[in-house]
């Protein structure tokens, strides 16, 4: 039996982005199958791939399951795509030409029913044509033929940029084993837009492409129906194929409403067990729990609300604008009832045991939210309450260039929220200036400014703070050995203290030379011997410009003049 099979050596498993692991393709009666070679299972870990077995490092799949073979060109030489009944698509590539005829011989023998077909790729280079989704993946044609595939698997977010022009973001691909950095991964694509003019009956889907079709996308349409945009249907389309539509059924908990500072708005939270879900009015974000690397939850100074801050890698995006953080805001005394559905899959089950969830909360919201949020990304929750300020806040208020927030002192770093929200370790910072304390009679500003030296990267300054506040950060940064200069040490200033206050109230009039002159002749000596102190000479030592040619204003030519000559007019 053994024998009765082909075998295709040095072939790359390409189901998943990224993954280099090569092996032995094998083709029979009961199906393909695809072993990786001594010594390449290691890239395979941590990569989920439907019917793939480990530690063997075995892909198996069944003759019952094949739905579709495809041959077409790629970057290691040629690939087979594997269609399934079940939805997935797999990849295998390294093939080379001569291996086409062996492989469609091999297919007409052992898969009745099946034949090999030849994906002919677009390399016209044009930037229209239609779009197409076979299994999870969106195939954008020219004349027919693919020019390229978007996994929908990889969509993070689609929007309505305006009328006609729909986004689509995407998810880092996930990397291969555990510890490897993302940062050395190659660069990747992480959005697409599209023009898609036009209307389309509601209803109509929109069609896949056949042949001599123009670039518009149309549907049938029928009187009775009202008409939207073909825009508007396209970002349907890739929302349901992207699976980021509102979901219910498998989701832990629900939160919704939330407010949400940066990005601002209202959203509604969906958890699941991999991943949470953001639903907003005209955005919604797909978020995998390993892009968040901090919880924060922290009290704003009112004492009335709360602030739940998290911290992502890569940053969700809107357009060109890109949001680190996650702001959101509670009212403090806000309590409420939730049940959590812990019995979702295997992975939720496997979270809540290791994090000791409870099935039923009855308790102020914000404290449901870190919890849940701390349960399911595996992250510490980072509190304030360490600091006290000079009225016993955990923060204290400031401006960042000119954005006014609050200022965190943590336990390992500084936080300042709500926008822009910035988090600076105590590791990175290499001192901090304190501007404007001196406590002199003539300096009687109530506020002072602390300048962030940084390691290798841009200083931060935070004006705007009140005096009151400098003995508890001074006793703060003290305690955690954080070097502290004031702006005299950094710079050479000027001294005002030789100046009286009561001097102030005497110059409060503005002084003019009709006060210099006053009733007498005193004031224009007064007033001549000012002048001669700043450096001024009188009228009798002032000399003519031999060089100076009287002349009208009018005299110079302007460019809106009918008669203006240029320079190189005059030339010519």
């Amino acid at each position: 039996m053994g024998d009765s099979r082909v075998p295709f050596s040095d072939i790359y498993l390409a189901t998943e982005p990224y993954v280099k692991s090569v092996g032995q393709v094998r083709i029979g009666a009961s199906g393909i199958g695809w072993k990786a070679a001594e010594g390449e299972t290691e890239a395979l870990q941590g990569v989920n791939i439907p019917g793939l077995s480990m530690p063997a490092g075995m892909l198996a799949l069944q003759r019952e399951d094949l739905r579709r073979l495809q041959w077409q060109r790629v970057a290691r030489g040629y690939g087979l795509r594997i269609y399934t009944k079940s939805g997935t698509l797999h990849k295998l590539d390294g093939f080379t030409a001569d291996d086409y005829e062996q492989l469609r011989d091999a297919v007409k023998r052992f898969f009745s029913g099946l034949t090999l077909e030849v994906r002919d790729i677009s390399f016209k280079g044009w930037n229209w044509g239609k779009t197409d989704f076979e299994g999870s993946d969106m195939s954008f044609r020219v004349e027919n033929r693919p020019m390229f595939d978007l996994p929908m698997a990889y969509v993070s977010n689609t929007n309505l940029a305006n009328k006609n022009e729909v986004s689509v973001e995407f998810q880092p691909p996930r990397v291969a084993g555990k510890g490897t950095k993302r940062k050395n991964a190659p660069d990747e694509l992480v959005e697409v837009r599209f023009y898609v003019p036009g209307t389309i009956a509601t209803g109509a889907t929109i069609p896949a492409a056949k042949d001599d079709e123009d670039m518009s996308v149309d549907g049938e349409k029928s009187d009775n129906d009202d008409e939207v945009s073909a825009a508007s249907a396209f970002h349907e389309a890739i929302k349901n194929a992207a699976d980021l539509g509102q979901v219910s059924g498998d989701s832990i908990v629900q939160f919704p409403e939330i407010l949400c500072l940066t990005p601002r708005g209202r959203y509604g939270i969906d958890m699941f067990s991999n991943f949470l879900r953001l639903r907003g009015k005209t955005y919604d974000y797909k978020i995998p729990y390993d892009n968040v690397q901090r919880l924060f939850l922290v009290s704003k100074p009112d004492e009335l609300h709360m602030m739940f801050i998290v911290g992502l890698n890569p940053p969700i995006r809107q357009g060109q604008t890109r949001y680190p953080y996650l702001v959101l805001q509670f009212v403090r005394d806000e309590e409420v009832a939730v049940d959590l559905n812990l019995e979702a899959d295997e992975d939720a089950k496997r979270k809540t045991e290791a994090t000791k969830l409870r099935k039923h909360y009855d308790e102020p919201l914000y404290r449901i939210v870190a919890t849940v949020f701390k349960a399911m990304t595996d992250k510490k929750l980072i509190e304030g309450g360490g600091f006290g300020g000079y009225h016993g806040s955990q923060g204290i208020k400031a401006s960042l260039k000119a954005n006014e927030g609050t200022l965190y002192p943590l336990d390992k770093g500084f936080l300042f929220a709500p926008k822009p929200a910035h988090y600076i370790p105590h590791s990175e910072i290499a001192s901090i200036v304190f501007s404007r304390v001196d406590a002199s009679s003539s300096n009687k500003m109530r506020t002072f400014d602390l300048k962030f030296n940084m390691h290798g990267a841009l200083d931060y300054q935070f004006v705007s703070i009140n005096r009151e506040e400098h003995a508890s950060l001074e006793e703060y940064m003290t305690k955690h050995g954080i070097k502290m200069l004031s702006e005299l040490n950094e710079t050479t200033s000027v001294s005002y203290k030789g100046m009286d206050a009561d001097d102030d109230d005497e110059s409060d009039e503005d002084v003019t030379p009709a006060t210099l002159l006053g009733a007498g002749g005193g004031g224009a000596a007064a007033l001549n011997a000012s002048v001669g102190a700043m450096g001024l000479n009188s009228d009798e030592d002032e000399s003519e410009d031999e060089d100076f040619v009287a002349g009208s204003e009018s005299d110079v030519p302007e460019e809106y003049d009918e008669n203006y000559e240029s320079p190189d007019d005059a030339e010519e």
